[in-house]
């Protein structure tokens, strides 16, 4: 059986789907957009709307649409889904059109391309990022089309995750011919970016660099001070190919490619950022109660995103970062300064992002209202910013463009509060345009005409409740009513019957209808091709514009990281070469805020080659040597971005990376046990630390058995001593580590202060020298929540052992762990000391004074036998 024809629209719909298969195809149908089909059935799970069908029988289409004023709800939550949503309007006025309305796709959205505020959270970048692999070396590029920021490196694939973690893209381009390469396995297991496959040939050399040289009108990307050979430009050119066939429209505010050059931040592999918390909460992966969140005083969405930036990029140059602390010192130090600039910084919109929606020519008037009433703000910001100390605000002084014309142009062009519809009127001020304001007196002087009308048709009839009506079927009309039938003039037409009324035309007033619609309507075709030009004579700046916006993000955060100092008693850090950290009084920044003041305890941090590069810290747990370690971390963190750090005074030495092995955690979707993370990671680190880099170590070794634990531990911390040299903080529970100290010169050992009083322990929460002798393991257990008689026991069962050991012997006079170390079957018979042992009543009989050489060979001998049963 054939097929039934198609009728014109679904013929119509058909092509337009042919275009982009994988998406959904957004129909626009008058008030509503429509999808059929499989595309219906999708949409109808995913957004929860009713499935219909078009026509009945065995040909009848699923159907699903929605009103189109709800589009930007309903594209947030396929976008959130991980789906491609291609968005089709109507591009020929119904009324004009000869046939089928002419329709075509206008944009197709897509996790990576969104600009509209609704669908995008305003303190987060969201990157678009594309990944090659050329000859085995991996290009890497990403964009935020909602800003125009385009960067680019070259990584290689161990390098790859990290810096994924770094840019959490929105979603990922990769070449359809990588489908199966082991890189992109380990990405997809990496859930937070959608992977889509891209044609072979947008990523191929030749292609990429011509969609690159056509994009910035260049002939080579030198001027970028970029190879253009580089892997990575070929991951830049599918980008903007990615970019043409999705948008549909200028992208031309992306004017810059910026080299990312990995040598001048510091290196953050991906567990180091989830272990220290910097942008994310390990337990619900929530931005609250991160280091980013507690530490954000900004006042604009671009100033928290660049912070976001800053803080998952510390710079290793000390020039840029002493640059930093000098502009938060002057803005610290002159508190009106400050208080007027984050007073001016609170009006201003997020100039970036609306510079974006002008440039890819979706801004509304509402937007450029925003935009103008921000550039107002400028001159004030640039005001203040003249004639600072500081070689960085005076650099953002002179970046900072006011763009006047651009601020002029809308002004007196857009009305101050515009509608939100582009094409129903009341956009344009009165006074901007003569010929609108001709047209919009015609319509106004038009319908004060019909009022008078309408009086002296009722003079000139009679009749007192003759009035007159519009309806868009038959325009304006006199209603009179059936009581009042006889006294209809001669002249009136007869237009239609309704209950108890009849409807009539006139000559006279058909004229002026005609003359009032077509000033309405020609007024509201007016005011939006007037808006139109301007809107892209404003996209031709968006490259200023943009740049703008960037200048006041960097103000917004150096004089929002002064507000965190001054209102948290931050202490600005002396940056050095020698690779040292000492910190007087630090505390843990994200604690700092959230507990109470004055209930977080200071500690001091000494580390170098003077005063030792290793602190194996031992004590008890839920004393704090895991906080402790990390505050370390975020403080140098904090320190290389340009901030201030919680802490009496500090020295930071440059730190090139940054390690930090906290906690266990199994990746039991990655087929990894907590011992096999744990390992990996540790590789990691005795891989790729250096002399400068800081190493945070917490339990090491914890994931396997007593013995291997405490082997690995101790290797793991000579290695670091003998060959590394990093400076290290390692919190352990095994307490044979501290030995260490007596034969490496470079080693020092640290333990948490407890108090006991009266049977009751107390942590101290400060960190003294020495190693910890005791682990109060009950203790914690209790202040967990143990039940009493599982304490009681352990109490009895921890008497036993110690009972039966005897004292610690005291150390070895060898290098190797063997203080506290004891054997499986020593520990599992004091466990079960209630039965009788064959090889310890032998060794109580035996008397050695009396034994004779050959005696003593045979009771070896028996002994052996006794342990081996």
């Amino acid at each position: 059986m054939s097929e039934p024809a198609l009728t014109p629209m679904m013929q119509q719909y058909r092509e337009l789907k042919a275009r982009d298969p994988d998406a959904l195809l957004l129909f626009r149908m008058g008030d509503f957009y429509e999808m059929f089909g499989e595309d219906a059935e999708r949409a109808a799970a995913l957004l929860g709307l009713a499935l219909t069908t078009r026509d009945k029988g065995p040909n009848a289409v699923p159907m699903a649409g929605f009103p189109h004023p709800a589009l930007e709800t309903y594209l947030a939550k396929l976008v959130q889904a991980g789906q491609r949503a291609a968005v089709c309007e109507q591009v020929e006025d119904a009324k004009l059109a000869k046939g089928l309305v002419r329709r075509d796709v206008v944009r197709v959205v897509t996790p990576g391309t969104l600009t509209d505020d609704g669908m995008l959270d305003p303190k987060t970048a969201n990157y678009l990022a594309a990944v090659v692999d050329v000859g085995g070396k991996l290009g890497l590029a990403w964009v935020e089309i909602s800003t125009g920021r385009f960067s680019l490196t070259g990584v290689s694939r161990t390098e790859l995750a990290d810096e994924m973690a770094r840019l959490n893209p929105a979603e990922t381009l990769v070449s359809e011919t990588s489908i199966d390469a082991p890189w992109l396995r380990a990405l997809r297991g990496q859930s937070f970016t959608t992977i889509t496959s891209r044609p072979s040939w947008d990523f191929v050399g030749e292609q990429a660099r011509n969609a690159l040289y056509q994009h910035f009108g260049t002939k080579t990307l030198a001027g970028f001070g970029i190879d253009d050979q580089a892997p990575e430009v070929q991951a830049a050119g599918a980008l903007i190919a990615y970019l043409r066939d999705t948008q549909k429209g200028s992208i031309g505010h992306m004017t810059r490619l910026t080299p990312y050059r990995r040598g001048d931040v510091l290196a953050l592999d991906e567990m180091t950022r989830r272990s220290l918390e910097l942008t994310r909460t390990l337990r619900d992966g929530k931005r609250e109660g991160s280091l980013l969140q507690v530490i954000d005083r900004t006042c604009t969405p671009m100033g928290a995103r660049l912070l976001a930036d800053w803080l998952t990029s510390p710079l290793t140059r000390a020039e840029p970062i002493i640059e930093r602390h000098e502009a938060v010192a002057e803005l610290l130090k002159d508190s009106s300064l400050r208080t007027d600039l984050r007073s001016s910084l609170g009006e201003a919109y997020d100039l970036e992002r609306l510079a974006a929606r002008v440039g890819t020519g979706r801004a509304t008037p509402r937007d450029l209202v925003a935009l103008a009433r921000t550039l107002a703000l400028l001159p004030k910001i640039r005001a203040r910013l003249t004639a600072r100390s500081s070689k960085r605000l005076n650099e953002l002084e002179s970046a900072l463009e006011l763009c006047p014309e651009v601020r002029s142009a809308i002004e007196s062009a857009i009305a101050d509060d515009p509608p939100l519809a582009l094409k129903e009127g009341g956009l344009i001020r009165p006074g901007y345009h003569p010929d609108l304001d001709e047209l919009r007196e015609i319509a106004r002087g038009g319908k004060t005409w019909i009022a008078r009308f309408q009086a002296e048709q009722i003079r000139q009839t009679g009749i007192n409740n003759l009035k007159v009506g519009f309806n868009k079927v038959f325009g304006y009309y006199i209603e009179i009513t059936n009581s009042h039938g006889s006294k209809v003039p001669a002249d009136y037409i007869r237009k239609q019957t309704v209950k108890n009324a009849e409807r009539y035309i006139t000559p006279e007033l058909k004229e002026y209808e005609d003359k009032v619609l077509r000033a309405e309507d020609r007024a509201c075709e007016l005011e939006y091709e007037l808006f139109t030009t301007l809107r892209d004579r404003v996209a031709a700046e968006a490259p200023r514009l943009i740049q703008a916006g960037a200048v006041l993000a960097q103000v917004d955060v150096l004089s929002a990281l002064a507000e965190l100092a001054a209102m948290q008693g931050y202490c600005r850090p002396e940056i050095l070469a020698e690779p040292v950290l000492e910190i007087d009084g630090g505390r843990h920044p994200v604690l700092d805020v959230l507990m109470p003041p004055g209930h977080f305890v200071p500690n001091d941090t000494k580390l170098g080659p003077d005063s030792g590069s290793i602190v194996v810290i031992t004590g008890p747990n839920m004393a704090g040597k895991s906080t402790y370690i990390r505050q370390v971390a975020l403080n140098a963190i904090l320190a290389q971005i340009g901030s201030y750090i919680p802490a009496k005074s500090a020295k930071i030495g440059l730190v090139d990376r940054l390690f930090a092995r906290v906690g266990a955690t199994d990746e039991l979707g990655r087929g990894q046990s907590t011992f096999m993370v744990e390992m990996t990671e540790t590789a990691n680190i005795l891989n790729n630390a250096t002399s400068q880099s800081l190493v945070i170590l917490d339990e090491i070794g914890r994931g396997t058995s007593t013995f291997d634990g405490i082997s690995l531990a101790w290797a793991i911390t000579e290695h670091i001593h003998d060959n590394l040299g990093s400076r290290t903080l390692f919190a352990t529970h095994y307490h044979e580590l501290v030995e260490l100290e007596k034969t490496k010169p470079r080693l020092r050992n640290a333990n948490v202060a407890v108090r006991e009083s009266e049977g009751e322990v107390v942590f101290l929460h400060r960190i003294v020298p020495g190693g910890a002798d005791q682990s109060y393991g009950i203790h914690v257990a209790r202040l967990a929540g143990v039940p009493s008689p599982v304490l009681a026991r352990a109490r009895e069962i921890l008497a036993f052992l110690e009972k039966q050991h005897g004292p610690d012997p005291g150390p070895s006079q060898s290098a190797g762990p063997i203080r506290k170390v004891k054997s499986g079957r020593a520990l599992q018979n004091s466990l079960f000391a209630a039965l009788p042992d064959p090889l310890v009543d032998e060794l109580r009989q035996v008397d050695p004074a009396q034994l004779s050489p050959e005696q003593a060979l045979e009771l070896i001998r028996r002994l052996q036998e006794l342990a081996d049963a």
